[in-house]
């Protein structure tokens, strides 16, 4: 890979490190947490080779997920002058297309790789879940009809960063599934779908003006306000399925974020509010994983 573009004030090394946007990669490292800790308390077992391919495999396909997402989003237009998130690598200049393409070859042929192991470990389930994990990572901003400008973003996060992935790493250790780690993936997956919609929400006049039909887009501001609330709210709900209710240590902090969605007027605010959302999905993911765990 080349170094960045003379136009950056950073070194490369810092321009990649902003690309993959770091403050959001704890969504792909919290169901591998949740999904495995389960498993433990089940079994009294760790396999930790297989946990760790397949973390390193969940943060791989985000990581090429949102690069993608980067140089895809910049070829559409749609990260244009009047963007109000992060500054992005491509739109910025700071990394040439074909370079930060080459960057997501390389991340999802790394998850390829890793699933081969896995593959060999927990059999065709995983083989399944592994090739629908990269194509959508792939067609989230690739393709003729993209999932970020269909209106699933938020269903395709749900999917795959919480029931594939948490149910995944619970049957990479076990080689069965349950109701109980069903509602613990819900609860995780539901998290990472809020972090989507603040993303959806801030952009929402800027997609409007490019055509990308985000939730945000087709339901407008309030009809996102109320998907926040219900999607910061209903994990909560979902811990008596669980027996243990560690994690409504967080309900504070997440009736706080949902106050802030509320009033915040529209604008670079959100950026704090998207991290804020990202690191509730930490903190409920590990004690959610330490009540198991007890």
């Amino acid at each position: 890979m080349t170094n960045s573009s003379p136009l950056t004030p950073y070194s490369s090394l810092v321009v990649w490190w902003l690309a993959i946007r770091p403050k959001t990669l704890t969504v792909s490292i919290v169901p591998v947490l949740v999904g495995s800790s389960a498993a433990y308390a089940e079994t009294g077992v760790m396999a930790w080779l297989p946990l760790l391919a397949a973390l390193a495999a969940a943060i791989l396909i985000q990581v090429g997920t949102n690069l993608h997402n980067d140089v895809s989003d910049f070829e559409r237009g749609a990260d244009g002058a009047g963007r109000l998130g992060p500054a992005r690598a491509t739109a910025s200049g700071w990394l040439a297309p074909a370079v930060v393409r080459r960057g997501v070859l390389a991340c999802f042929g790394g998850a390829v790789l890793l699933g081969v192991f896995l593959v060999w470990h927990g059999g065709w389930p995983i083989l399944l879940l592994g090739l629908a994990s990269v194509g959508a990572g792939w067609g989230y901003t690739g393709g003729p009809r993209p999932i970020a400008y269909s209106g699933l973003g938020e269903l395709f996060v749900w999917l795959f960063f919480g029931l594939g992935a948490v149910m995944g790493s619970y049957y990479l250790q076990t080689l069965r599934l349950g109701w109980p780690v069903f509602a613990a993936a819900s609860m995780v997956g539901l998290l990472a779908a809020a972090v989507i919609v603040v993303n959806n929400y801030r952009d929402l006049d800027n997609d409007l003006e490019v055509g990308k039909n985000t939730l945000a887009v087709r339901m407008g501001r309030t009809g996102s306000k109320v998907e926040y609330l219900l999607l910061l709210l209903l994990p909560y709900l979902l811990l008596p399925a669980l027996g243990h209710g560690l994690p409504l240590l967080t309900l504070p902090w997440a009736a706080y974020l949902i106050q802030r969605f509320w009033r915040e007027a529209p604008g670079p605010a959100f950026n704090r509010i998207l991290a804020q959302t990202a690191q509730l999905q930490l903190v409920f993911g590990v004690l959610l994983s330490m009540g198991l765990l007890l």
